[in-house]
Formats: C-alpha cells, structure tokens, sequence
C-alpha cells in the first residue's frame, strides 16, 4: 500500500546563515530511511507517466519500487542502465518541469521527489564503489568525442558499452565541460563529477585534456588518425553580452568567466589557488536563468554584501529552477524583476561604480511564447554597484565551423544535426547537446548524447535506425534565448 502523504521527505539541507560562508553543498541528501519512505509514496503506476519525462527513459518506477524495499544496489543497476551519470542528474536535472511534472501524485499534493531518490541511490552505490558495467565484445574500431560535458560522457559511455574504442578530447585540463566549470561545488561537488568519470574510464574510455579540437586537429585529421566516427559535443562557452554603454568596464564579468574562474580554477579558494576573483560589496547579475542565480550566490559566498538579480520580466517567467529561486531567496539575493538595464556607470578610474536601469511592465505574448517587457516611461533609476555578472545566454563556441567550412550550422552558431540520430550534413559526423540546441539542461545533453550513441553505432554496423528505441524517443527542441 502506498504512502498517500500529500508532501515530498523534506531534504535535509545546510542552514541558509551557514551556508552563504562555504561552498559546502547546500543539500545533505536522504537517509536510507528517508528514501525509503519517500519511495513509498510512488503509486507504481501501470503506464508510468513519469517516464515520459526523462530524456534517458530511466525506469523511474522500478528503481523507486527497489528503494522501497531495501534493494539499493539492484536500483543503481537499473538506473544506470540508461543513466550513466545519476549522481549528477540527481541534483541537476530539472526534475520539476520533467519526470516529476508527470508524477499522478502531483495532481493532489506534491509529486514523488525523483530526482532526490536517484541522487541517493546513485550516492550509495559510489560510496561502496561503483561496479564496472557489463561491456559487449570488443570491436576493435574507433570514435572520437570531442567534448567532455554531460552530451560528450553520455555518448562515450554508451558507445563504450557496445564494444567501441572511444577517445574523448577535452580543450580544459580537467574533464567534464559544463559540469566542472559552470556549476559551483554548492550545488554539485567535483569530486564527485570526477568520481563519475574515473568510473567510465573504468570501463575502457581514453580521456585527453588539453585537446583544443579545430586548433590541434580538424575533425578531417581526426578521421585520418582512424576514428570512424566522431561526436561533437563542445557545449555553449561563447558568453552572450548586451552591448550596453560601460560594458568594457573593470569589475563586468561574463557568467561564464566569472564561474569558470571559481569553479573550475578554485578562486574560492584563494590564496591557496592562484586564481583571484574580485567581487566588490554591491553586485548585480543580469538574468533570470540557472546560471543567473549559480552566479548570485556565488558572489554572496565571495563576500559581497548585497547581490541582486535584476531580470526584465517577473518571477513568473524565470527560466530557473523554482528550487534555485527558492534557495537564492533564503540565502538573501534581492529580485529586481520587471528591471531591465540601460547603461553600466564608472568611476574616472574605469571601474563599475553603478547601473541605470528602467522598469519593465509586461505586454503581449513575443514569440517566446513569454509576455514582451515593455519600458515604462520616467522610470529610470541608478543601482549602486562595484560589480556587474552578464548571466544572459551561452552560445556555441565558432571554433568547430571555422575550421570545418563545410559543416552545416545555424545562423546564430548551433551545429545542425538531425533531431533523431543527431547525424549532421557530413558522413560520420554527429553533434548533439548544446553546441546543437544552444545552452539547455544537463540531461537534455545526455539524452542527445545517448541518441547520437545509437546512432553512431547503426550508422559504422551498417543497421538500420530505429527511432522507436528507447534511448531515442525524446525530441531535443533548442530553447528561446
């Protein structure tokens, strides 16, 4: 019989006052008597709408089933069938706009807390060690993957599965793309991203750093060098910027430098690393997005005083987790909705010493389908700052398409690929995650990572596609920017 509580197992989470002064992860994770109850509460639905949602086709309910009786080790076996990187989708995904969303129990009350119990299961299992998954017969032929993000780790995990020699080619010195530097240690700790991927090299994958693909090799000498097939999954490092007035300015960071310099380079961790990162007491950060507030409570943690979102339309709108807006909110980030900025102000000296912003009020549906801001008139104010974050969007770094003339991409910088295989216009070339769709989710990546993997594997077997497989029926839609 099913647990009816109308309410998730509260996650056990770090004190707000404590946790602004560490980058100690914010969520404790479930007990095994947490998760448990919790998976309890799953009504093991015959036609399992939940799975509908998850980009991977994870069996949700028989992982939850096996967390409710006690049998962890045989739902991390299940999960990972499909998932390889469950720790991560665990606190990543956005669970509440997927699998959750379709939960029957979110009709009357909250939905089962998925994404929490795959965080736990798959947290067991690497506490006790992760077994190296069952590989088919070798196949003594080779598939480069560029890209070491979650499209780059799906897609090599898989292939690796089926028997292929895969090499990824990284451009950082550590793998792991997005994951290492975009996503701070609050939120998803490094050590265990990397934990996930020394459990791929386990099972064969040939990981390089400090590859730059289309600078040390062009995808054409990758296929000299005997690779039959090569995955692009390069993510979305170009930093988008609104070319306002002062932009120049010092003390006006990008997302992407701003969270690469803490994440990836330790600036938190300064002096003991040698990456500074300068945040003065006032900081505003541009957007309303995951990165937006990844950024906010970052600087609040660096020391800043006051940190304030300031996003051009309203709460309602946000395209951030409703979790992240939540733990922001808690940890004292101010929202400056309906603001949009004008110009960025600086001292003689060159650096920020405010912003002009106007107010915004919401007109007719763009084609976002999202209400248009519209500037309200005499309603211009100055925002005191020393910093400004531009969290506004990441798009394809143009590396790739320079030095591959003929590789098909969109007007904006996406890789054109096929919504089914990911097949691009060039034989043997594949591309998926968002140097595809532009920047999206972790899990929407792997998903493509996973498509294209079969994919590949048809296309060097000489098989026929079939769309209908598991790992191939969500549809990638690139998000509005």
């Amino acid at each position: 019989m099913a647990d009816m509580s109308p309410k998730k197992v509260p996650m056990p989470e770090q004190n707000p006052a404590e946790r602004i002064r560490n980058f100690r992860e914010v969520a404790q994770g479930y007990t095994p008597e947490q998760a448990m109850q919790e998976a309890k509460r799953c009504l093991q639905c015959r036609h399992k709408p939940c799975m509908l949602g998850c980009p991977v086709n994870v069996d949700i309910p028989g992982f939850i089933a096996l967390v409710a009786a006690g049998e962890f080790a045989a739902a991390y076996d299940l999960i990972t069938a499909t998932n390889s990187l469950p720790a991560i989708c665990g606190r990543v995904c956005p669970q509440e706009s997927q699998c959750e969303q379709l939960c029957v129990r979110g009709k009357k009350g909250e939905p089962v807390a998925i994404g929490r119990l795959e965080r736990f299961v798959a947290d067991w299992a690497m506490a006790r060690g992760l077994a190296v998954p069952e590989q088919s017969e070798p196949k003594n032929r080779k598939v480069a993957v560029v890209g070491s993000g979650p499209a780059g780790l799906a897609c090599a995990g898989d292939l690796a599965r089926r028997g292929y020699t895969v090499t990824i080619f990284e451009a950082f010195h550590v793998p792991g793309g997005v994951l290492m530097y975009g996503i701070p240690e609050f939120r998803l700790p490094k050590a265990l991203v990397q934990a996930e991927i020394d459990h791929l090299r386990q099972q064969g994958v040939e990981i390089l750093t400090n590859q730059v693909i289309g600078k040390l090799y062009t995808l054409d000498e990758l296929g000299q060098q005997g690779y039959e097939a090569v995955f692009v999954g390069t993510g979305a490092g170009l930093p988008s910027f609104m070319n306002l007035p002062g932009e120049n300015l010092n003390g006006v960071y990008s997302a992407n430098e701003f969270l690469t310099r803490i994440n990836l380079m330790k600036a938190y961790r300064f002096p003991d690393c040698d990456t500074p990162v300068k945040v003065g007491r006032r900081v505003a950060v541009i957007g309303g997005g995951n990165v937006a507030m990844d950024a906010a409570r970052s600087a609040k943690r660096l020391g800043a005083e006051t940190v304030s979102i300031v996003y051009r339309r309203s709460e309602a709108e946000m395209p951030a987790r409703a979790e992240e807006v939540h733990h922001a909110k808690e940890e004292g980030i101010a929202f400056q909705l309906l603001t949009n900025p004008i110009r960025i102000l600086g001292t003689a000296e060159g650096w920020v010493e405010g912003m002009e912003c106007i107010r915004m009020e919401l007109g007719e549906p763009d084609a976002s389908g999202r209400r248009r801001p519209v500037a309200i008139k005499d309603s211009a104010f100055i925002l005191p700052l020393e910093t400004v974050i531009v969290a506004i969007g990441q798009s394809p770094n143009p590396l790739i398409k320079a030095t591959t003339p003929d590789l098909a991409t969109q007007p904006w910088g996406g890789i054109v690929a096929d919504d089914e295989t990911m097949a691009t216009n060039l034989p043997g070339v594949f591309a998926g995650g968002d140097a595809v769709t532009g920047a999206a989710t972790v899990i929407l990546a792997m998903g493509a990572g996973k498509k294209a993997a079969q994919a590949i594997d048809a296309y060097l077997e000489g098989k026929p596609y079939d769309p209908q497989h598991p790992a191939c029926v969500f549809s990638l839609n690139r998000p509005e920017m």
